[in-house]
């Protein structure tokens, strides 16, 4: 059996940007890995040394915004609904996999082809489709997998012990590789085709439960270096992530040493309350929040960020955070943080002229995407989250998302900014009095 490929060509790199030299001290660096490592899972026969990746498409990220369905519906009949990775249509239901992208390459969003996670004429289905048909290593993790597969101590959700966070993240044997952060309950719910989902439903648009399709969703998807891999891991055990290593359909762990520890420790309660801000190889930030850190998200965000101010869109739904300014009062704070700006929670946005709904409705003008732009200072930050602004700022500081873990992915790049600035640009929830 050969041993874990290059990655696709979705996300490979025509050249890679120059590493920092030494990271900042204002960046917290990752806990060392764990001293012993797990015994190594690569298969016999794995490749001494990796493949080189591919140099097809120039990304070091790509970043998807999936409509909801009274944005852009998308009929039953539509010919690119083909459930590729398992699973049955959904027929009769409100739903949309019409969507826009970007890429490091082309920063402005535009509307792309085919529907999103459905085949291979599209970022995100062509991305997983390769992750899915290969031989890598990965960690898959949910906290809405509705019972497929089950995580210790959770139902149909996970609750606070856990990270509010979606993805998959993948490389090969020699390290490399790249994240997919999604914003959808029960997707991906599986990582490889070898050990599948249980009742095999695996694809977007034809899960059984629930219609993660309805409402708007965001994907980022980020090239990584075996350095990245290791901090994108210590950023997942940060925030405890749900998932499970002994389980073959979410976890296979190999490669490096350091990244196999770094693996087998997910999962473990998080002891202390530090949040990691990381600098990739690529420039990306990542900001990793624990749950034992009872603080509302974007504020938190804002003031790793230097104070800056933010507009962001996400689930906004009861326990609502509402918008605040600079000198809004947040008993809900640590003194050990700096001080936040103003975050201001967008309830409507627009493309192409016509306003799409940005509250956490479950009906189809909803959205579940989490994405946020700076709205001063010299940074034009986009930044793709895995919280909610739900919680709370004075009183019950444990509530909803202040009481919960997750991550923030941090692109600086001007044309990307103006693009979701422009996305979520609209009307604005109250400030908090």
């Amino acid at each position: 059996m050969a041993g874990p490929r290059s990655l696709p060509p979705i996300l490979a790199a025509l050249t890679a940007l120059a590493l920092f030299a030494a990271p900042s001290a204002a960046f917290a660096q990752p806990p060392a890995a764990p001293a012993s490592a797990p015994a190594a899972a690569a298969p016999p026969g794995a490749a001494a040394a990796p493949t080189p990746i591919e140099q097809a498409v120039p990304a070091d990220w790509i970043f998807v915004f999936k409509f909801n369905a009274a944005t852009a519906p998308t009929p039953d009949d539509d010919p690119h609904r083909d459930c590729p990775f398992g699973g049955t249509k959904a027929m009769g239901k409100p739903f949309s996999q019409a969507y826009a992208s970007a890429t490091s390459s082309r920063p402005q969003l535009a509307a792309g082809p085919g529907l999103a996670g459905d085949g291979l004429d599209d970022p995100v289905g062509a991305t997983f489709a390769k992750i899915w048909n290969g031989n890598y290593f990965f960690v898959v993790w949910n906290d809405d997998f509705y019972g497929k597969p089950r995580v210790t101590g959770c139902g149909d959700s996970c609750g606070s012990a856990w990270a509010r966070s979606k993805g998959i993240l993948a490389w090969t044997e020699a390290g490399d590789g790249l994240l997919m952060q999604v914003s959808t309950p029960s997707w991906p719910g599986a990582g490889s085709k070898a050990h599948p989902r249980p009742g095999n439903d695996n694809s977007l648009g034809c899960i059984a439960k629930p219609n993660n399709v309805m409402v708007s969703q965001h994907f980022l998807a980020l090239r990584l270096s075996a350095g990245d891999v290791e901090q994108v891991l210590a950023a997942m055990a940060n925030a405890r992530v749900p998932t499970d290593p002994s389980n073959p359909v979410l976890v296979r762990n190999g490669g490096p040493a350091a990244i196999q520890a770094r693996v087998a420790s997910l999962g473990r309660p998080v002891p202390g309350r530090q949040v990691l801000l990381l600098r990739l190889s690529t420039g990306v930030q990542v900001i990793s929040k624990p749950g034992s850190l009872p603080v509302p998200p974007w504020q938190l965000v804002s003031a790793e960020l230097g104070g800056v101010p933010l507009r962001a869109a996400t689930w906004w739904h009861a326990p609502k955070i509402a918008s605040t300014a600079a000198s809004t009062r947040i008993g809900c704070w640590d003194p050990s943080l700096p001080a936040p700006g103003a975050v201001a929670i967008a309830t409507t946005g627009h493309w192409n002229g016509h306003a799409i709904g940005l509250e956490g409705v479950a009906a189809a003008k909803g959205n579940h995407a989490k994405i946020g732009v700076s709205t001063g200072g010299p940074h034009p930050y986009a930044i793709f989250g895995d919280m909610n602004q739900q919680g709370a700022l004075n009183g019950s500081c444990s509530s909803s998302q202040n009481g919960r873990g997750g991550m923030f992915f941090v692109i600086e790049n001007q044309a990307l900014h103006d693009s979701v600035a422009d996305l979520i640009g609209g009307d604005t929830a109250p400030v908090a009095q």
